[in-house]
């Protein structure tokens, strides 16, 4: 029986496993896989090695004609890492320092625009796996499958601490839970595109969790719509 191609939105707090699950589908599935919170990592970046005050939104703006982002793929690992202006920046992304400042720099509403376009326009085609906060609401709103991530803040912080010390990063975990909440606050009240689960998700609350149950699931979902599509 022919199946259908279609677009997965995932959304969901902070280290839930977003970017894991989709990783997951978009290998298993053949599709391609859009990692939206690096692209606004991407943004932070730029924005902190020019020097801007992420605080002063019209410092960002001016910066997005200097901006270009795609993925390309890692040789090594066989993934897509962002390149910021040609540049590989997967790992420079995922510091804490960037972490603290990317919340801001996301609830700009021209950044938001810039990068949403960009979005839709790699999505446009189906076969897209994109995680982030605003997916399945915003950028992907038409997607056939949207999931919804969520966890307890102490789980989500004991994981991201673990990744951050295996990079090398000196930090503890009561300023990660501190990071955390701290950017599920923003992210949840910013009035441009807030995080918001809505009656069209399916949800998994992977607190306890494993990832291979995790990826089941979502798996069953995905063959019923693509049969069904």
């Amino acid at each position: 029986m022919q199946t259908a191609t279609i677009n997965i939105a995932i959304d969901g707090y902070s280290s839930c496993g977003k970017g894991t699950l989709a990783k997951f589908l978009a290998k298993h599935l053949g599709y391609k896989f859009i990692d939206s919170g690096a692209m606004y990592r991407a943004v932070t970046l730029h924005a902190m090695r020019s020097g801007a005050d992420v605080e002063q939104a019209e410092q960002v703006v001016q910066l997005l004609h200097d901006i270009h982002i795609d993925f390309i793929k890692n040789i090594q690992t066989g993934r897509f890492d962002i390149a910021l202006n040609h540049e590989n920046v997967e790992s420079e992304i995922r510091t804490l320092e960037v972490a603290s400042k990317v919340s801001q720099v996301a609830r700009i509403p021209e950044v938001r625009r810039f990068l949403v376009a960009m979005q839709q326009q790699i999505a446009a085609n189906k076969g897209v796996v994109m995680d982030g906060r605003d997916i399945g609401t915003v950028v992907l709103p038409d997607a056939e499958l949207k999931i919804f991530m969520t966890a307890s803040p102490e789980v989500r912080a004991e994981r991201r601490l673990q990744e951050l010390l295996s990079s090398g990063a000196s930090t503890t975990f009561d300023e990660v839970l501190d990071n955390l909440k701290s950017r599920d606050h923003i992210d949840s009240t910013r009035a441009d595109s807030p995080l918001t689960l809505t009656d069209s998700y399916r949800v998994i609350d992977n607190s306890a969790m494993g990832i291979a149950e995790q990826n089941a699931l979502a798996l069953q979902w995905v063959d019923a719509l693509r049969l069904s599509n």
